[in-house]
């Protein structure tokens, strides 16, 4: 039977739609651009006769005369490809049919069924959403016609140029002020470009009508190997809340605490809807009949729903039988916030991250929803840009730069001979110029960036597949291997000492500067290039040594948190206390130098919410409402006080706002007020004059200023320490999340190995080996509730289903996973001696420690 592939699938719905992307322009939203270049998709619609492959939000009049296939007819169709609610993305559409009139046929593809639209809040679609999608957009495009009556069907027409951008709200959403891009190619490429049989075909354009079809292309995610995947991060269903305004709500980017008593159908957010569609036509492309289990209360709700929609529409439907495992993030908190061991963690980490090309900060929603929480999140995006330029530059660059002044300087001589003196003149002028000014270098750097490609493959395994499953140092020295076996097959020799085992970064650095040096070897292998720049931007000395004292300090904090709970507090107040004084430090310095120490209070908040789930896992019992005594709790607060008051920039955390401008002014006052003690001790060595003694009787005006700096200086600290309450009564309900701990129970596996193991590790091998799981719920068929509770009288009912049972088990955790998990699961897949299952992980997202810290704190939390 055929293995599954996530990549494969991906680029098999691509080919699908073949007859679509043919003689068009294909338009890709960020969503589905972040996905496609994730599975190496550009190729392919290049293969399948596509125009060109252009950006929806940043759409430019331009992209009509980019042509791949050199052909000089006008476009007449575009295909839209997008992953996101067709609502979103209205506007971009209705912006790419306005500047492009020749077109006469739009084909739009969402991630999103109909059901999801139709059920989204205030959704103004309903059940047949795609119909009547096409309706208001055919709409809106004759009213906006109709608004410029006189407009040329002729692309390079003035009529047509002033009238593109249109200003008025148009759809569901504002246009934003776009800039006039054509303005330029009008007027410079007007007579040079033209169309064949020009008269011909704008005659026949004026007889025809825009036609629109919307379709469902479900397969839009981030497979970072053929078995692993996340959704895209500009993508609806990634983008959804998965919490409300709620008791038990940490944050909105992850589901509540479970309590046991799963959200009642009223109460479902939008999340929970479109993680459910997304789920069942996952498996419906897949050709896969799921067994659903679930864990924890949100995850409990998405199964329900997913097993509503299999049972309505897979009756009597012959599919491969899979697994299908339902997590909820919260149940462990700790994975995803700490620095583990995996090289792709540290990768993603350190890597610099594309901009988001949208923000959600205008979008708009009603009252209701806004009081329950924001419209949409903000993602981290998941392409990384890879800096290139220390492996593909020349070690001198001045010689590189000089050698294009030569390349330039015998092209002039063929060009022109009666111009030359003056051109050299200008380019030796330019020489010199370039000699004290470094501006060629930076846009270099700013030029050269990767990014990862999971369909690159060596030997048959996706580089990011097998690095996905190693260690630092062994992902390292794998990487090592990977480049000198291209040298040997590339034929390159590399004058350097390379030492076997260890791979240190001068020598991954020296491998991949010498494979690069060629063009044709470095195209031919740019995958493992890329890779390798990659390993070496992690290993540098600036991010492998913060995180490695992050590993160290959660190190330090798992074996405080086995001894007492008086040891733990110590060491976090004395974490909070050190970032002060490191900020305070570079407060007086005027600058935040880059160290590889913890400097940051937003690092030390971040392992105080470590320490507190270990003490919730450790010390149930400690204090009345958390893990810690009073006291305990009372030298943290007072300690995350003065370092705030000491770094009044960390007012950016969402506890904290509001309060900035009151804590720099509070800054500037201490920093004045050390100014006038360090000048009153030459005081005495001053001359008085006698004006000075006309002041002698206003003592009394400045005591009542020094009363007023005081009480001022009072309520600041009231207020800090109010919200610093705020704080820990959140970090209490993190606490209190013990979603890890029953798993301990009842098992055999009691050491400290099994216990540092992450959630999904510990799940795996339990349903692996059959155990049972408490709190694990199997959401059983309309079948299988009629065999249940009718047959089973008779002794026809069904034995209890298990996981282990299925060859296929797709594991998805709510809210995201990270690249520890990933590692070990297939640690526990090895393990347990069943070579024959295929283990599928995916994730809301990919999650970072930094990820973690802005959900938890930032603009996303429910502090």
């Amino acid at each position: 039977m055929a293995t599954v592939d996530m990549i494969k699938c991906c680029l098999d719905s691509i080919r699908q739609i073949s007859d679509d992307i043919k003689d068009s322009i294909v338009y890709l939203d960020a969503g589905s651009t972040e996905s496609f270049q994730f599975i190496g998709a550009f190729p392919l619609f290049m293969q399948l006769g596509a125009r060109a492959v252009c950006s929806l939000e940043n759409m430019s009049t331009l992209d009509r005369v980019v042509d791949w296939n050199t052909t000089f007819d006008p476009a007449r169709k575009i295909v839209v490809i997008t992953a996101c609610l067709l609502s979103d993305v209205h506007r971009y559409i209705l912006r790419c049919l306005s500047k492009l009139p020749t077109v006469h046929h739009c084909v739009i593809f969402t991630s999103i069924s109909e059901a999801a639209h139709s059920a989204y809040p205030d959704s103004p679609l309903g059940p047949d959403a795609f119909h009547e999608y096409e309706s208001l957009l055919l709409q809106d495009y004759e009213e906006h016609i109709k608004k410029c009556p006189t407009i040329s069907r002729e692309p390079g027409s003035s009529e047509f140029r002033e009238s593109i951008v249109p200003e008025e709200e148009e759809g569901w959403s504002q246009l934003a002020s776009v800039e006039d891009d054509v303005s330029s190619f009008d007027n410079s490429s007007n007579t040079r470009v033209s169309y064949k049989d020009d008269s011909i075909g704008h005659s026949e354009d004026a007889g025809q009508k825009l036609i629109v079809f919307v379709h469902h292309f479900p397969l839009i995610l981030c497979p970072f190997s053929p078995r692993v995947f996340v959704l895209p991060s500009e993508g609806s269903v990634a983008e959804a809340c998965l919490s409300t305004e709620h008791e038990n709500s940490i944050s909105f980017g992850l589901p509540p605490l479970s309590t046991g008593t799963p959200a009642d159908s009223d109460d479902i957010c939008p999340g929970a809807t479109l993680t459910a569609q997304f789920i069942y036509h996952l498996a419906l492309k897949m050709d896969l009949k799921l067994e659903i289990f679930s864990l924890g209360d949100f995850s409990k709700t998405v199964g329900k729903l997913v097993t509503d929609m299999s049972s309505l529409y897979d009756v009597g439907r012959r599919k491969r039988s899979a697994g299908l495992l339902l997590i909820d993030r919260t149940l462990d908190l700790l994975t995803p916030c700490c620095h583990g061991d995996s090289l792709v963690d540290r990768i993603f980490s350190s890597l610099p991250r594309r901009q988001r090309t949208t923000s959600v900060s205008h979008m708009k929603g009603s009252q209701s929803q806004l009081k329950k929480g924001p419209v949409k999140l903000e993602r981290a995006p998941l392409d990384v840009q890879i800096p290139l330029e220390n492996i593909i530059r020349e070690e001198d660059s001045k010689n590189s730069n000089f050698q294009l002044l030569e390349s330039i300087e015998a092209f002039l001589h063929g060009w022109n001979t009666a111009d030359l003196d003056t051109k050299v003149v200008e380019l030796v002028k330019f020489s010199d110029r370039l000699k004290e000014d470094n501006s060629l270098q930076h846009s270099e750097s700013d030029i050269l960036h990767g990014s990862f490609v999971s369909a690159e493959k060596i030997d048959g395994t996706s580089y990011l597949e097998a690095i996905l499953e190693r260690r630092t140092k062994d992902g390292a020295i794998l990487i090592k291997k990977w480049l000198q076996e291209s040298l040997r097959q590339e034929k390159i020799s590399v004058n350097a000492k390379i030492r076997p085992g260890f791979a240190s970064k001068s020598e991954l650095q020296t491998l991949a500067k010498a494979l690069a040096k060629r063009q044709s070897s470095l195209v031919k292998n740019k995958g493992i290039i890329q890779l390798a720049a990659a390993t070496l931007h992690a290993l540098d000395e600036l991010h492998s040594a913060s995180y490695d004292a992050f590993s160290s300090a959660e190190k330090i904090l798992h074996v405080n948190a086995g001894d007492t709970s008086q040891s733990l507090a110590a060491q976090i107040s004395d974490l909070i206390n050190k970032s002060a004084f490191v900020g305070s430090q570079a407060q007086k310095h005027n600058k935040m130098e880059a160290s590889p120490v913890l400097v940051t209070l937003q690092d030390a908040l971040l392992l105080t919410i470590i320490g507190y789930i270990l003490a919730g896992e450790n010390f149930p019992t400690s204090g009345s409402s958390g893990p810690f005594s009073w006291q305990e709790e009372h030298f943290m607060k007072e300690a995350i006080v003065d370092a705030v008051l000491e770094n009044p920039a960390m007012a950016k955390l969402k506890f904290l706002q509001g309060m900035s401008e009151e804590l720099e002014s509070n800054l500037n006052k201490m920093k004045l007020n050390e100014k006038k003690e360090g000048t009153s001790d030459h005081l005495d060595d001053v001359d008085f004059d006698d004006d000075q003694w006309d002041s002698w009787g206003d003592e009394d005006a400045d005591k009542d200023t020094s009363k007023e700096q005081v009480y001022s200086d009072v309520q600041l600290k009231l207020e800090l320490r109010d919200r610093v309450d705020n704080l820990f009564k959140f970090l209490h309900k993190l606490s209190s999340s013990k979603g890890n701990t029953h798993l301990r129970e009842g098992t055999t596996y009691n050491d400290d190995t099994y216990s540092s193991k992450t959630l999904l590790y510990k799940l795996l091998t339990r349903v692996l080996r059959k155990y049972d799981i408490p709190g694990l719920e199997y959401h059983s068929s309309t079948v299988g509730r009629l065999f249940k509770s009718g047959f089973g009288r008779f002794g026809l009912g069904q034995a209890k289903p298990s996981l282990a049972d299925h060859n296929v088990i797709l594991v998805f955790v709510i809210g995201g996973i990270n690249g520890l998990e990933v590692r070990e699961t297939q640690e526990a897949l090895m393990e347990s001696g069943r070579p024959d299952i295929e283990l599928i992980i995916g994730g809301t997202t990919f999650l970072t420690p930094n990820d973690m810290r802005e959900l938890l704190l930032g603009d996303s939390s429910c502090i």
